[in-house]
C-alpha cells in the first residue's frame, strides 16, 4: 500500500490535496526542518523535500537560488536522511524527496532507497529518470516499499505516458507546461490534457499536477480534474520575502483552494 496514494484519494472526497515543496538545507538545515513541519501543520497534505544539486536543469530561478544557498551553507546528501527522520517524527503527512538521478547513483541506488525508507520517507520523485531506464530504482523501491513518482509531460510520447502511468507508485506527476519550474499567472491548459492521457492509459492512476501553480484558484482548478496540486516556487518566494511567517501565510492561502466550499 502507498500512504501517498491513500492520502490523495481520501482527500479527493473533500475537495483535493495540496502538495508542498521545500528544499532541504534552505537557508540552513535546521531552518528547512522547521519550515517543512510548519507547512504540514498549516495545510500541506503531502510534503515534497528537494535535495539540493549543483546542476538543477529543471529548476527555475527561485528554486535554483534556494538550493544554491543550501549548498553554500554546507548541505550534503548524507544530511538529508537525518533531516527527514526529524521531520517524519513530527508530522503525519507522507514525505517524499525530489531528487535528480546523479546523486542517487553516486550514493548507491539500493543504499539510497534503504536509507530513505529508514528515515520514514514515503518515497521519491525522480524528475530526470524515465521508467525505461529505471530498472534498478524500481527494484530498490519494491524492496524497500517506497513510492516512486515518474513524470508525464505535454511532449511525452504515448508509450512514455503509458510507462510513467504503469511504473509510478504514489502518483503520476503530470507536468503542466514545458520548461523549468516557476509560478505562472495562467496555468497551461496542457495540464488537463496530460492528466487525461495518463488516465486513458491507466484509469486508476492517481495524478498530481505541478509547475506553475501559485494561486488559490489554480489549486482549486487543478483539483477539479486531478488528485493534487503541487506548489514549490511560490512557497520559496514567500519564505524569501517574509520568512516562516510569509511561508505559512502562503500555505494557508493556497490550502483554501482544496475545498470547493471556500471562496476564491
Amino acid at each position: 500500500m502507498s500512504r501517498t496514494e491513500d492520502t490523495l484519494l481520501a482527500n479527493k472526497q473533500s475537495g483535493g490535496s495540496l502538495i508542498g515543496y521545500f528544499p532541504l538545507g534552505y537557508p540552513t538545515l535546521d531552518d528547512s526542518i522547521e519550515a517543512a513541519v510548519a507547512m504540514c501543520e498549516s495545510g500541506v497534505d503531502v510534503l515534497e523535500l528537494g535535495i539540493p544539486y549543483s546542476d538543477p536543469v529543471m529548476d527555475g530561478a527561485v528554486i535554483q537560488k534556494a538550493t544554491e544557498l543550501a549548498l553554500e551553507n554546507g548541505f550534503r546528501l548524507a544530511d538529508a536522511f537525518e533531516a527527514i527522520r526529524k521531520i517524519t517524527s513530527r508530522v503525519e503527512a507522507p514525505v517524499l524527496v525530489m531528487t535528480y538521478w546523479n546523486p542517487v547513483l553516486a550514493y548507491g541506488v539500493d543504499r539510497f532507497a534503504a536509507d530513505l525508507a529508514a528515515s520514514g520517507a514515503a518515497g521519491a520523485i525522480t524528475p530526470d529518470l524515465i521508467p525505461d531506464e529505471a530498472a534498478k530504482w524500481i527494484e530498490a523501491t519494491d524492496t524497500h516499499n517506497l513510492d516512486r513518482v515518474f513524470l508525464a509531460t505535454p511532449s511525452s510520447s504515448e508509450s512514455r505516458v503509458g510507462n510513467a502511468s504503469s511504473s509510478s507508485r504514489g502518483f503520476v506527476y503530470a507536468v503542466s507546461t514545458m520548461g523549468i519550474t516557476g509560478a505562472r499567472e495562467d496555468l497551461d491548459s496542457q495540464a488537463q490534457k496530460v492528466v487525461s492521457r495518463v488516465r486513458s492509459k491507466s484509469p486508476d492512476s492517481v495524478t498530481a499536477v505541478g509547475i506553475g501553480i501559485s494561486t488559490q484558484q489554480q489549486v482549486r482548478q487543478v483539483n477539479s480534474y486531478a488528485d493534487g496540486a503541487i506548489v514549490g516556487s511560490a512557497f520559496i518566494a514567500a519564505y524569501a520575502s517574509a520568512g516562516l511567517r510569509g511561508l505559512l501565510e502562503k500555505v494557508r492561502e493556497l490550502a483554501k483552494g482544496k475545498s470547493s466550499n471556500e471562496p476564491a
